[in-house]
């Protein structure tokens, strides 16, 4: 789907006013992020050549813990790829429906690149927050998998080596987009209530079937995810807290406390 208009929904800041941050990436935080492997992989990975890649997962910090995620040819002609995921971390954080994702991405420049932050669990609940590929220079993939409604987002302020301000709302009945402050995308068909998944950020390189393979002279790319924060609605947080609270009751009550 070709970028479509947008409807009436509320604007990103009136979105933003209602709810309050419940992750914020430290990407170097092993409590939060797992590196090197990902159960969107075969076998958790490190290879996933049916999906067109020619990744190899490393653990390597320097491949993203920085925040700049990084890929290097290796001599096999696979290449070593960052990617890090909250699946199997220690806190386990998900994106639950209603939350709003924001992230401030540099894009790559090398054709044959395939950054992407995405959603994933137990072989699906896939949202793309977005994809890019450099020969498509001025084009974002913004894809809801879970329902099946995407679009290609095309202009003139996509580029490559050029930041961009994401913003995403995981809708019960619509997923919708922004790209730099501006409405995009509402898909309408959303995530459904009882949806959640892991975040995935990662740096793919393609293996040629629908884009291109890295030049023979290109030996490394990257791409920098500058920031990324998770928001939730103020009545999904009372509901968390109430929640806890009559948990750590019954856990007092069954101690013989006060």
């Amino acid at each position: 789907m070709e970028n479509p208009a947008c409807d009436g929904t509320s604007s990103a800041e009136e979105i933003s006013s209602r709810i309050g941050v419940v992750f914020t990436a430290d990407f170097a935080s092993t409590r939060q992020w797992v590196a090197g492997r990902s159960w969107a992989y075969p076998n958790g990975g490190p290879i996933n050549p049916g999906d067109n890649k020619l990744d190899y997962l490393t653990a390597d910090p320097a491949y993203s813990r920085s925040g700049t995620f990084r890929a290097t040819l290796r001599k096999d002609g696979r290449w070593k790829t960052g990617l890090l995921t909250t699946e199997g971390s220690e806190e386990g954080f998900t994106v639950r429906a209603g939350d709003v994702l924001e992230a401030r991405v540099r894009l790559p420049r090398e054709i044959g690149a395939w950054p992407a932050i995405w959603t994933w669990r137990d072989g699906d609940q896939e949202i793309d927050v977005f994809e890019y590929h450099p020969d498509n220079p001025d084009l974002l993939e913004l894809t809801n998998h879970v329902r099946g409604a995407n679009l290609y987002y095309r202009d003139s302020a996509i580029r490559p080596g050029a930041w961009v301000d994401l913003r995403v709302e995981f809708g019960v009945g619509s997923v919708i987009w922004w790209v730099n402050g501006s409405q995009v995308f509402a898909d309408r068909r959303g995530v459904g209530r009882a949806w959640y998944a892991y975040l995935i950020v990662n740096l793919s390189v393609c293996a040629g079937r629908y884009h291109p393979r890295p030049a023979p002279h290109v030996k490394e790319m990257s791409y920098e995810v500058q920031s990324l924060v998770v928001r939730r609605p103020a009545a999904a947080l009372l509901e968390e807290l109430s929640d806890e609270t009559e948990i750590e009751a019954e856990a007092v009550a069954d101690s013989g406390g006060p």
